[in-house]
């Protein structure tokens, strides 16, 4: 077994705060929750939660790495696609969730240089640390263009222009739920004798219950997860979306493959210093949760919220359609560092085995054209 990194004495005394105040939240509602407030505590419990505290998350020095933190031509084809549908809209480009900012540089710069910068650029995000961080990469990079860029806490009451997520919706609280042969179980965390447990419990909510008992498979001892938190997201984005598109990338599955008989441990996992942890008990705090993305859910929710399902497809097909090659292409091959380094983030970009079939995109828009170039071949929305 691996053996995982240890954390500091000030990283374990804040996990260990977060432990007890988790403990405490508890014990106020009679010694069990759900998973999902669990999952919500472990990652935004305000100066405690993973994405509300000032740990290292993104890059080689945190616990994963994002696209955009592998290389500037995952932003730079995403502006491509965002410079097309940008005239058809009021011309704000909103980002929700922006990691350390790389995102943002890489498509603002892009959009320069292709003539189609954004009215404003509104990031949306609840970590006051990671904002920082933002301000800080932003200004560095493009202190031209700080003007253009406002930060907000709270989705706006109303939206018209591109609205984009990039690894957004698998860090939204999820519900465990488990099959006893009979039946299915809300899956929650209670207090044993040497921290935190699992306790299953029958689903109280006749929704989440409906849910369940029509994708669970009956078999005694299967677990998975259903993301209420995804959907509701989707729906009020479309209840606020007054005109523009919605464009966004994770890694997930449609529903048939979501709920498959051999994902029978379903999908929650753990990231802690790149390594893969399937105790999601294991240091709260210091600790990345996620789980994988039920496009099929999104789908309906945006049907459901009225808008259009513009397309879903493979990240690899979506950037290919959208011009990676050509990035790629502009990249100077003498200095061959530079473009090897980056040929082999575009790799892993596109690789089926790597980030290319795991991660998919799916968009969709209200008053806009139809005809996306990211979409342009390789959709699948059939699948969905």
């Amino acid at each position: 077994m691996t053996r995982l990194p240890q954390p500091d004495a000030t990283a374990a005394a804040h996990s260990a705060a977060l432990v007890r105040q988790i403990s405490e939240d508890i014990r106020a509602r009679g010694g069990w929750i759900p998973f999902s407030r669990y999952m919500e505590l472990a990652l935004y419990a305000p100066g405690l939660g993973y994405y509300a505290a000032g740990s290292t998350k993104f890059g080689a020095t945190g616990d994963f790495i994002t696209a955009p933190e592998m290389t500037p031509l995952f932003g730079h084809t995403l502006a491509r696609q965002v410079a097309e549908l940008l005239p058809a809209t009021a011309g704000t480009l909103y980002e929700f969730g922006a990691g350390t900012g790389r995102l943002a540089v890489d498509l603002l710069t892009r959009l320069e240089a292709l003539g189609q910068l954004p009215e404003a650029y509104v990031i949306i995000d609840l970590s006051a640390d990671l904002i920082d961080r933002q301000r800080a990469t932003l200004a560095a990079a493009l202190p031209h263009l700080i003007p253009r860029i406002r930060w907000l806490s709270a989705l706006p009451d109303a939206l018209d222009g591109v609205v984009l997520g990039n690894e957004l919706l698998d860090a939204m609280p999820c519900e465990l739920v488990v099959h006893d042969g009979q039946s299915p179980l809300q899956r929650g965390v209670a207090l044993g004798p040497d921290g935190f447990v699992f306790e299953d419990r029958v689903l109280p909510d006749e929704a989440l219950k409906a849910l369940a008992a029509s994708r669970l498979p009956p078999v005694p001892g299967y677990v998975s997860e259903i993301s209420q938190a995804n959907t509701a997201f989707i729906a009020t984005l479309g209840a606020r979306l007054r005109r523009g598109a919605l464009l966004l990338i994770d890694y997930g599955y449609p529903r048939h493959e979501y709920y498959h008989l051999q994902r029978h441990m379903g999908t929650l996992i753990g990231h802690y210093r790149h390594h893969t942890v399937h105790d999601p008990f294991y240091l709260p705090g210091l600790m990345d949760l996620t789980c994988h993305v039920d496009f099929t859910a999104i789908a309906e929710a945006g049907l459901e919220a009225g808008l259009d399902l513009i397309g879903y497809t493979t990240q690899a097909q979506f950037l290919v359609n959208a011009g990676l090659a050509e990035e790629l292409g502009g990249i100077d091959a003498d200095d061959a560092a530079r473009y090897l380094r980056t040929a082999s983030a575009v790799q892993k970009l596109t690789d089926p085995t790597e980030m290319g079939e795991l991660f998919k995109v799916i968009g969709f828009g209200r008053g806009m054209p139809i005809d996306w170039c990211g979409f342009a071949s390789g959709d699948r929305c059939h699948t969905l």
